[in-house]
């Protein structure tokens, strides 16, 4: 009973294997007559998945722009970080090693420089294979139509429909491969062909193209591939998954050794080669896919972050943003930035020194090169992330950027109100009573409302009493000073020169039709606007030009995978005040950091100036300053919401019961302008004659009671 079941059923596999060789016989004539067709005629090929006859089908096939990794680089030439959608790096042939290019040939194709496009030969023995297999129209393919099916996969993108569709084996997909092959080949070489297939293809672990997959698996450039790597690399085309080396290193050696056999049997290498290398193991030296700002190291991540946002709102790099996103994500860019690896180093160690990331504050510092508006650093306590004590907001940069709405600025906003007031004819020996308590006066908005004479100014000490001239109430940080000149100078001249000096936080148009940003408020000239670091160390950098504002850049040249380079935003630097203004305001801010609030943030070795600012409850502390080289704007704030106090906590491992500026903010920006400047000459800041002591009723300004 047995025995007769088993002949009925060999009888019945028999009858099935003739009716599948005679469906075989009938697609091979379909193919037959499809490639006979440019010669005899239009017949169609007859199947209900084919899109019309072969000679409806367009006989040139577009090739993609193939997506490329793009690069960020930083100022010294050094890789920031790769962002792509597609892990590839496009190569010539001649910059792939020649066993990396024999390994692919042999095994998926050995007699790819001898046949056509099409290998008739090869497709009717994978006809009659499949067909007693049961199969499809599988396999047979040349490289060339290979490459045409990669084309198809490429241009579907992530859309997983649309992936599988292109790689269905149905004898319509066939036919349009064939008929594009024949295409390609009659517009381009052997080589040329070869060359667009290892850039192409997917090697697995998200690797495409040889080089992406070189580095991927093996740490190597392609062009330096050896035997067993590309022997390795060409088994993996056929399955990725099934012979990836990371999941199951035994199959892709077997696989590796199966491409082995074929380079010697096709007599690329010698039976010798193919048994030194086949006795060789894998040799993995693994390169993880790192992708994004994410990966930057030494926390360039912020920085990259506000580069792919300056490149996403710059039409020069594309008509839309959707455009341009394509472009960053694809475009195998070139990105060369301003990014100084030396000074973002010592900025990076600076913050993450002094505060924690773990600290319920946080600190950030950017550095700015004076006369050029190059970002050189840009750095923050937290690392760069979505998990705990890590963020992925740019604390030194506002909302358009990246970033958040800033942080109040305290007294470190002073200056721009003493450079407006001098700007306006006031000098320096201006002398105010300046009490330890004071009303706001009336003052003026830009649209010519009257703010009304409201108490409130105050000193942070009541043994902070004057008369004070500017020098000494800049020193000190004399509330109850530079509210009256604010007034003097004219609030809307004030608001006139932060504009000047590019603080910008909200659009707000007055009755004149110009566009304001800052709130018109008294109790501005005291810091109670939000900006960011960049701004502030911005602002800063002005005065060491000599009242020169360059907008900020961080970008110097871009290239496309083509050569090409792309235009860049430049700083369009522009005088915004005299430069008598600028270097009195150098000249005052010189006296902060020698006598002043300012003194434990002082450099011991070069000239230097700048300005402490803590604002109320000491919720956040700022310090900014610059040398002749570099201006730096370093905040520490509480995260919060709302606000709490700094003070009677700890920071970087240390306790601070009274958390200032000079103190808190003032060591980071020390720490990070001076590692910045390590080795660099000192180099003489501007300076103007300060009033005569003798003159002033108030020589010597007390120091008690003043605000670090």
């Amino acid at each position: 009973m047995t025995e007769h079941h088993q002949r009925s059923g060999s009888g019945l596999g028999r009858a099935a294997l003739c009716t599948r060789l005679l469906g075989a016989s009938v697609l091979a004539g379909a193919l037959v007559a499809a490639l006979a067709l440019p010669l005899v005629g239009a017949v169609g090929y007859g199947a209900k998945s084919a899109a019309g006859s072969f000679e409806q089908l367009p006989d040139s096939l577009t090739e993609p722009v193939l997506a490329q990794a793009s690069t960020l680089y930083d100022a010294g030439g050094g890789v920031m970080a790769r962002v792509y959608t597609r892990d590839r790096t496009v190569v010539p042939l001649d910059r792939i090693a020649p066993v990396m290019r024999h390994a692919i040939v042999d095994i998926e194709d050995d007699r790819f420089y001898q046949h056509g496009a099409v290998d008739l030969k090869g497709t009717l023995r994978a006809l009659v294979t499949n067909a007693g297999s049961g199969g499809v129209a599988q396999g047979g393919s040349t490289l060339t139509q290979q490459y045409v099916k990669n084309v198809f996969v490429e241009e579907a993108g992530d859309d997983r429909a649309k992936v599988l569709a292109a790689q269905r084996q149905t004898l319509g997909r066939k036919v349009q491969e064939m008929k594009y092959a024949i295409g390609l080949e009659e517009r381009m070489s052997k080589d040329q062909i070869l060359e667009s297939y290892l850039n192409i293809t997917f090697f697995g672990e998200q690797a495409y193209g040889v080089e992406a997959a070189a580095e991927r698996y093996f740490s190597v450039r392609a062009a330096d591939l050896a035997l067993p790597q590309a022997a390795m690399l060409a088994g993996l085309v056929q399955s990725p998954s099934r012979y990836d080396p990371l999941r199951d290193p035994d199959t892709a050696k077997q696989r590796r050794d199966s491409v082995l056999d074929a380079m010697a049997a096709n007599h690329s290498i010698t039976p010798a080669q193919a048994k030194a290398a086949e006795a060789a193991p894998l040799g993995l030296s693994t390169s993880p896919p790192r992708e994004g700002c994410i990966t930057a190291v030494s926390g360039e991540a912020f920085f990259c972050d506000y580069v792919k946002h300056i490149f996403l709102a710059d039409a020069s790099f594309g008509a839309t943003r959707e455009a341009r996103q394509a472009l960053w994500d694809t475009g195998g860019l070139q990105i060369h930035t301003t990014l100084d690896p030396a000074a973002q180093a010592a900025a990076q160690a600076a913050v993450t020194g002094h505060v924690y990331a773990t600290d319920q504050a946080a600190a950030a510092i950017t550095l700015v090169q004076p006369g050029t508006g190059r970002i050189i650093g840009m750095a923050q306590s937290r690392p760069y992330g979505p998990g705990d004590h890590q963020t992925e907001l740019n604390l030194n940069v506002d909302r358009t950027m990246g970033g958040g709405s800033g942080f109040q600025t305290g007294s470190t906003f002073k200056p721009v109100t003493a450079a407006a007031a001098l700007e306006n004819g006031i000098g320096m020996d201006q002398v105010y009573p300046a009490p330890y308590k004071d009303d706001y006066p009336a003052m003026q908005t830009c649209d010519g409302t009257t703010l009304p004479q409201v108490p409130g100014d105050q000193n942070d000490s009541p043994d902070l009493v004057g008369p004070f001239d500017m020098p000494d109430a800049m020193a000190q940080s004399v509330n109850t000073y530079f509210v009256p000149l604010e007034a003097d100078a004219g609030l809307c001249n004030v608001v006139r020169m932060a504009d000047s000096l590019g603080l910008s936080r909200q659009a707000v148009t007055d009755s004149s039709g110009r566009l304001r940003s800052v709130d018109q408020v008294q109790s501005l000239t005291l810091g109670t606007n939000n900006f960011t670091p960049l701004q502030m160390a911005n602002v800063y950098a002005t005065f060491a030009a000599h009242g020169s504002y360059c907008p900020p850049v961080a970008l110097t040249a871009v290239t496309t995978a083509a050569g090409a380079r792309l235009p860049v935003p430049r700083s369009t630097c522009r005088s915004v005040m005299s430069s008598d203004t600028a270097d009195a305001i150098t000249t005052m801010l010189h006296g902060v950091v020698q006598d002043g609030t300012g003194r434990p943030a002082g450099l011991s070795d070069r000239d230097d100036a700048g300005k402490t600012g803590t604002t109320d409850g000491h919720k956040q502390v700022w310090f900014t300053g610059f040398t002749a080289q570099l201006a730096g704007a370093a905040v520490v704030s509480d995260t919060k919401a709302p606000l709490e106090s700094l003070n009677n906590r700890s920071y970087g491992g240390v306790y601070v019961s009274d958390a200032f500026g000079g103190t808190l903010a003032g060591p980071i920006w020390k720490e990070a302008v001076s590692g910045a400047l390590d080795g660099q000459p000192n180099v003489a800041l501007a300076s103007v004659p300060l009033p005569n002591p003798a003159s002033s009723p108030n020589p010597a300004a007390p120091t008690s009671g003043t605000t670090p």
